[in-house]
């Protein structure tokens, strides 16, 4: 049977004051919106269609064609929400999950168990619904003796026994298709906001003699719904403790995880050793046998085994395996750095590649250039790049030594082997094996110091 999937990221979200569509708000790295689609995905969803109003074009921009999407152009309710799919999936049979998008903290475990109790029960509408410690706010769940579900009564209405009950409608729902969409055309909004409800339409299920389940999941955080600014801290708190807990479990040793920061999307290897206050973000991906230092922060860069980090700051860059860096180094965008390089303190790399066995120790700005193996570079040197319109670049040979408080002008070539005396400014290319020297010749004043007003002793 076919499975298909609703999600209501139709409103604006106005307790999150913020300029910002609320189901884009990132929990760990990914948009909240996202993190629902990509569930339903590995739920193995057919087809998924996005409920979208206001900022429809920006969670478009965001999931691309991972989904289909339906207007809501008035903001008429859940159940009118969702009868916009109806132009997409109301002709076809299947299942139906109806999820809300800001809810990122769902599972595909508890998406498929959901959908398995629906069937198996052969129900035509099932409740996805939780234990609540405290279930003020919460709609309440009345079960039969058998378990089935008698009613789904709000809180304002509830008779004081009622809500004494603790499980509650987490606000996500399995539904028979054609059922879904049919019961949704008798859906009135006689009430106090003029809105179609979609809870409405499991009393319009039960009259016409179909039968509504309920599955209560074993974790109830993943119900929370983000409607603020509060809620969203404490669902990045809790996808936090659930990546870290998973990065564990596959044989990372994370010191201090209360202080540890990945990201969804990042990959680490086993063995891996990471520092307190670390912070790991995008697409990274980091080899075995690694050791992240405290207070690095790496991005979007991809780390090979026996890495060494050390207190540094490393976006959109490649470390390949036995490398170091730090501490507070820099590596920009389009860094790649060879095997068993080092990077030293203070030393920044933009745009530029270094091979095997190069050490750039420390004080240094390597930027648009190319380095061969086995260079030693000086301390202070700086590859100078941009002449206040373009940037050039330079290529260094393998081999070669680079003096301290060098400069290299761009675009310029260093031969193999080739020696850069201190404190030289090199703006011609330098052949193998030759030794470069370009600075000022020394000059001594003799008793200077006496021609200079209050200083004769």
């Amino acid at each position: 049977m076919k499975r298909f999937g609703i999600i209501l990221a139709a409103g604006k979200g106005t307790r999150m004051k913020s300029s910002l569509y609320k189901v884009l708000h990132p929990v760990c790295g990914k948009p909240m919106v996202e993190h629902v689609v990509e569930k339903l995905e590995k739920a193995n969803a057919d087809e998924i269609v996005s409920i979208v109003g206001c900022g429809a074009e920006m969670v478009q921009d965001v999931l691309g064609d991972r989904c289909q999407y339906a207007l809501q152009e008035e903001q008429l309710g859940t159940g009118h929400a969702v009868l916009q799919a109806e132009g997409v999936l109301g002709d076809k049979e299947g299942t139906t999950i109806v999820l809300c998008g800001d809810t990122p903290l769902i599972t595909e475990e508890t998406i498929n168990q959901l959908i398995k109790t629906h069937q198996k029960l052969q129900a035509k509408a099932t409740i996805l619904t939780g234990f609540a410690e405290n279930p003020t706010g919460y709609g309440r769940v009345i079960r039969s003796e058998d378990g089935y579900v008698v009613k789904n009564v709000e809180q304002k209405d509830a008779t004081p026994e009622e809500q004494l009950i603790q499980e509650v409608n987490t606000g996500t729902y399995c539904f028979d298709n054609q059922t879904l969409f049919e019961a949704l055309h008798r859906v009135g909004n006689d009430n106090a906001q003029g809105e179609y409800y979609l809870p409405d339409v499991l009393e319009i299920i039960k009259k016409d003699g179909g039968m509504v389940a309920a599955y209560q999941m074993s974790n109830f955080d993943e119900g929370l719904g983000v409607n603020d600014r509060i809620a969203l801290s404490k669902a990045e708190k809790i996808m936090r403790q659930r990546i870290n807990q998973y990065h564990m479990m596959q044989g990372v040793t994370l010191i201090d995880p209360e202080t540890t920061y990945i990201e969804d999307s990042v990959m680490i290897g086993s063995d891996t050793v990471i520092e307190p206050n670390v912070i790991l973000k995008g697409h990274t991906k980091i080899g075995s046998n690694c050791f992240i230092g405290a207070h690095s922060v790496i991005s979007h860069s991809i780390l090979e085994d026996n890495i060494r980090v050390i207190s540094s700051n490393l976006e959109d860059s490649v470390m390949k395996k036995g490398s170091n860096i730090g501490p507070f180094a820099h590596l920009r965008p389009k860094a790649e750095i060879g095997e068993n390089v080092h990077i030293g303190n203070f030393v920044e790399v933009k745009n530029a590649s270094l091979a095997q066995g190069t050490k750039v120790g420390h004080l240094t700005y390597v930027g648009d250039a190319d380095l061969g193996q086995d260079i030693n570079v000086g301390c202070g040197t700086i590859f100078v790049n941009y002449d206040g319109k373009n940037k050039h670049r330079s290529k260094i040979g393998d081999g070669v030594f680079i003096g301290c408080n060098a400069n290299i002008i761009a675009p310029v070539s260093v031969g193999n082997h080739a020696f850069i005396a201190a404190g030289s400014t090199i703006t011609k290319d330098v052949p193998e094996e030759a030794l470069a020297i370009g600075r000022s010749r020394q000059e001594i004043k003799e008793k200077y110091a006496n021609k200079l007003p209050g200083m004769k002793k």
